[in-house]
């Protein structure tokens, strides 16, 4: 699913850019209230709904519903953002805060609850942390800003989507048999391409340094 989330394929587009190419006005970028960073707001506060369906009420049904929401609307706060206008500098940081946390908190708690094995979820997250890592590491350095590749964002859509249909699909029905079969298609070519992503980054990634590093020396 950009500003500082280049490479972590969030799925969301960047706030720091207006559709134009070019940094929202100085003064337009203290902007608190804003419908981006309210929707934002709303995603963080859905986040320990979810943990307390899946640990506390116990409606893995519901919970899973709720994740596979929170995932697909991951797109929706950017966007707004980027068409009305609403880039600030609390949705730039914001933004990818809850992606992070979103990303964290499903891997955690589906590996908790037994729906998914350790080594997909460890899979999932070291992945995330060898990316968010890569993108604090460039923008410290200076470097420009990198696009996201269709394969990122194919491979997280595919994670975000298959994570809550491992929620689902946890239990002895017959149907979630079918659920599981389907999660874990979806789950292993998301983590492919999402892999796959991180790899074609590097190339990419040295590049975006040397331009960045170019445009400070002029």
């Amino acid at each position: 699913m950009t500003d500082a989330r280049g490479l972590a394929d969030g799925g969301s587009d960047a706030r720091g850019l207006a559709d134009g190419g070019s940094d929202a006005a100085d003064g337009d970028l203290d902007r608190l209230l804003t419908v981006a960073n309210v929707v934002t707001s709303l995603r963080l506060a859905c986040i320990p709904v979810f943990v307390w369906l899946v640990f506390g009420a116990h409606q893995q049904t519901l919970a899973a519903v709720v994740l596979g929401a929170l995932g697909a609307t991951d797109w929706v706060d950017g966007t707004v953002a980027r068409r009305f206008g609403q880039v600030s500098t609390l949705g730039k940081v914001l933004d990818p805060v809850a992606d992070r946390l979103l990303v964290a908190t499903a891997v955690i708690s589906v590996v908790v609850v037994g729906a998914v094995p350790v080594w997909f979820a460890a899979a999932t997250v070291a992945r995330e942390a060898l990316v968010s890592a890569a993108v604090l590491v460039l923008a410290s350095l200076g470097a420009r800003r990198i696009d996201v590749s269709w394969v990122g964002k194919a491979g997280t859509f595919a994670l975000m989507s298959a994570y809550p249909a491992f929620l689902l699909a946890h239990g002895p029905a017959p149907w979630q048999l079918d659920v599981r079969d389907a999660a874990w298609v979806v789950g292993l070519i998301g983590l492919v391409l999402a892999w796959l992503a991180a790899a074609t980054y590097l190339p990419v990634a040295r590049q975006a340094l040397a331009d960045g590093r170019g445009a400070r020396e002029r």
